[in-house]
């Protein structure tokens, strides 16, 4: 026996009182009702402030002005266990320029989509046009509701015709009856009866029905007129009921008082099916011809109707081979003749009815259901060929990108870095930032470490560690930020700043290819900030910290190494000054480290590995920090504890085949919902950071793997499918937002690209480029220090 097939509809759902939404409930009625085989689930649609107490079908809700919402709709899709999806399409029930939001769901998600189109524009404008075009690239079949919708499809929008089913609107299955019986049952006295339903708005053009009745009740008194439907809810919100007003004042003019009825009230199904069988004529006065599908012309015809109507789209198509009458537009004395050949005929109309009752049968929801069932199978046995979502990053490059300092050399001043831009244009208004530098300085000595000894990254690690030892208080601390005029902004920066200066100077100190003066400037500057790295409180800061006195602890505090560099004596004694040092940056490391692990105790659950109740930013900076712990002391705990956190980041921002980074709208809280936007690239790059230093460190390949990936975030494998970094320049944008990418290009996200790349580089198997290639040769290495040295003693004899 075959699997159950799960199907999963997107649209308005009942109870919300919209034509849309009863059609979703028939159609999931009956796709499951025809086969048992066949399990149905709905992701509703609301209004914003709506709340509906819906049935238990209802698995997901989307509020249609949140783009959040759509996202998390594709997440949810793509973890079930839904085999196909149906959308019900009209471009006003999703937000964004025509309805544009829906793609948050259909770009994202490894499903086959099946559409219902309920509206098709034969001349649309560039928005429709362009999100027409996206649905249908994105849907594996469309449905749409008449021959005319088909021909549209294929004339305007070129759509092959394999790609089209056509199958009617549903109507219930009643027997063709008499009206009186249902005329008892509702209480409605007068004969004839005639109908016009739906939800009220002026397209429907009622003022012509009610010009034309003086003309037929002069002859027949007894007629009644019921309009019945509350007014559209989006309608009413804007205009509130001045349509219906309209339309009352009309009648008072007319005389029609005894004649018109309004029931101002939106119908379930069964009553309205009542009201339809009690009526004689079914009137439908719209006044637009661009109607593709009408649902309550569908029932007047499936339940056998005498039918006026004006000729829109589908109502010519439907009517014809004398299923119906049809008036032109606004034509006042056509809907009068009409109504009175129908009533003053009725052999004629008799015929009339049963040809649409006949054809009727073609649409009723069994049948509906069956052929729905039918798509759902071949589109789902034909998709199984079709590429898999792993594969809708396959625009991204073979080789990493090559090292460009276009825009750091832009945003690079004789102070120091800009921190901020205007669409790449570098604001001078915002200054220069201390966290900036201290994390330029890291990504610039990574660089060099790398095999990249230019003489430009000299520059600008000059001009960097400069601005560190001018931002230096007495005390020890840093300023963060100083003005374009090169005044601080603060008597000092935060925990972080402290950190993050630490951070850059520990690499300065560690780096090789740089001269003793330079190097011992940089421990100075660290030795100066003891007591205020013993003090630090903050969770991110000390992680900072760490990874700064990691740099000079494993490869910068070394007798061996420093000695052949210095050529005094004076200097020799420096170099032992810094291992008498070295037991104070050991406890202040391992400190750290310790209440890291604290952290982690108190606040770690069965489904929840991380260091505080809230994931919010530079958070891989913590795992990476714990790792880097573990490497110098071979502590397990630290090790243990850093992969444990590491791999919650995975599990919570991994999606099988992008980073969707959590968002700073709020963080993320246990218990809580992850915030999509707006993502900062700093958090992709530590995780670039982190996953190699994890493979460093525990040889495990899937973190080489998921470096690459993170990594990738920055050239479109992330949510939006964006790519965010610029290979003419070098630049970076600085964010992914709801409403798209920020197209900003600022310091902090070039250099976490500049250290992810460099991180990345010292692994990869394939070149970045001629200018980035594997470590040089030790001959080489030594060339690069001495350029480095000669380089940097000119620009301080400067």
């Amino acid at each position: 026996m075959d699997k159950q097939l799960k199907v999963l509809f997107i649209g308005t759902y009942v109870p919300k009182e919209c034509g849309i939404a009863t059609f979703t409930s028939d159609l999931l009625n009956s796709v499951s009702g025809d086969d048992k085989d066949v399990h149905c689930e709905v992701i509703a649609l609301n209004d914003p402030s709506e709340t509906y107490n819906y049935p238990k079908e209802v698995v997901f809700q989307i509020q249609r002005d949140k783009i959040d919402d759509y996202y998390r709709a594709a997440d949810y899709i793509n973890q079930s266990d839904a085999d196909i999806v149906c959308l019900q399409h009209e471009f006003g029930l999703f937000c964004g320029d025509a309805g544009d939001y829906i793609f948050a769901i259909l770009s994202g998600i490894n499903k086959p989509v099946i559409t219902t189109m309920h509206t098709v524009i034969q001349e649309p404008d560039t928005e429709y046009l362009v999100s027409t075009e996206k649905l249908i690239r994105y849907s594996e079949k469309l449905v749409v509701m008449s021959q005319t919708a088909v021909d549209m499809l294929k004339d305007v929008y070129e759509v092959p015709e394999d790609k089209i089913e056509v199958i009617f609107h549903g109507v219930p299955d009643y027997p063709f009856n008499n009206c009186e019986k249902y005329k008892k049952l509702l209480g409605l006295k007068g004969s004839p009866l005639v109908l016009t339903f739906g939800l009220l708005s002026q397209n429907k053009g009622i003022e012509s029905m009610l010009d034309a009745l003086p003309g037929v009740v002069s002859r027949y008194p007894d007629l009644k007129y019921l309009i019945l439907g509350a007014t559209h809810p989006m309608v009413k919100r804007k205009q509130g009921e001045t349509y219906r007003q309209c339309l009352k004042n009309k009648v008072s003019e007319l005389g029609l008082e005894n004649n018109v009825i309004f029931h101002d009230k939106f119908v379930e199904k069964e009553e309205l099916c009542n009201y339809i069988l009690a009526s004689d004529v079914y009137v439908s006065p719209y006044l637009s011809r661009e109607q593709i599908v009408s649902g309550a012309l569908t029932y007047a015809i499936g339940m056998g109707k005498a039918i006026v109507s004006t000729p829109y789209w589908y109502a010519q198509e439907m009517l014809s081979d004398n299923r119906g009458l049809l008036v032109d537009f606004r034509d006042t004395d056509g809907f009068k003749n009409s109504l009175l050949y129908l009533i003053e005929n009725p052999e004629e109309c008799d015929i009339m009815r049963r040809k649409a009752y006949d054809f009727g049968r073609k649409m009723t929801w069994k049948n509906v259901g069956k052929k729905y069932t039918a798509v759902f199978h071949k589109a789902l046995k034909n998709y199984k060929t079709y590429p898999k979502i792993q594969n809708r990053f396959n625009f991204l490059p073979d080789q990493l990108p090559e090292v460009k300092f276009d825009h750091l050399k832009l945003l690079t001043d004789d102070t120091g870095i800009i921190q901020h831009t205007n669409l790449g244009v570098p604001a001078r208004r915002h200054g220069y930032s201390t966290d900036d530098v201290g994390r330029a300085l890291v990504a610039l000595t990574q660089l060099i470490n790398n095999g990249e000894g230019s003489d430009e990254l000299c520059k600008l690690i000059t001009t960097y560690t400069s601005f560190l030892e001018h931002a230096q208080t007495d005390m020890g601390h840093f300023h963060n930020f100083m003005s374009y005029g090169r005044e601080f902004l603060d008597e000092k920066g935060s925990e972080d700043t402290l950190g993050r200066a630490i951070y850059g100077l520990g690499h300065i100190v560690s780096c090789p290819y740089l001269p003793e003066n330079m190097r011992t400037l940089a421990h100075t500057l660290v030795s100066r900030a003891k007591p205020e790295m013993e003090n630090l409180r903050y969770p991110r800061a000390k992680a900072y910290t760490m990874c700064g006195l990691h740099e000079m602890l494993k490869k910068g505090v070394d007798t061996d190494e420093f000695e052949p560099l210095f050529n005094s004596r004076r200097d020799a004694v420096k170099a032992r000054d810094y291992l008498v040092e070295k037991e104070t940056f050991e406890s202040i490391f391992t400190s750290h480290a310790d209440s890291l692990v604290d952290l982690y105790e108190a606040n770690h659950k069965e489904d929840w590995n991380w260091f505080e109740p809230t994931v919010t930013y530079s958070n891989a900076k913590l795992s990476e920090s714990l790792l880097l712990a573990y490497d110098y002391t071979k502590n397990r705990t630290y090790k243990k504890i850093g992969l444990a956190t590491l791999d919650f980041l995975t599990e919570i921002q991994w999606k099988g085949d992008f980073f969707d980074i959590v968002g700073n709208q709020g963080w993320y809280s246990y218990n809580g919902e992850k915030p999509i936007f707006d993502q900062q690239p700093i958090e992709a790059g530590y995780l670039t950071q982190a996953y190699i230093s994890a493979y460093e460190i525990v040889r495990e390949k899937k973190y080489l793997e998921l470096a690459k990936y993170s990594f990738e975030y920055f050239l479109g494998r992330n949510r939006l499918k964006t790519v965010m970094y610029d290979y003419s320049t070098g630049a970076v944008c600085d964010g992914l937002n709801s409403d798209g990418m920020n197209c900003n290009q600022g310091a902090e996200s070039l250099i976490c690209f500049l250290m992810a790349l460099s991180s990345i580089n010292k692994h990869t198997n394939k070149p970045f480029s001629t200018v980035l290639q594997s470590r040089v040769s030790d001959e080489a290495d030594n060339g690069t220090l001495q350029r480095t040295k000669n380089l940097l003693s000119a620009n301080q004899a400067e």
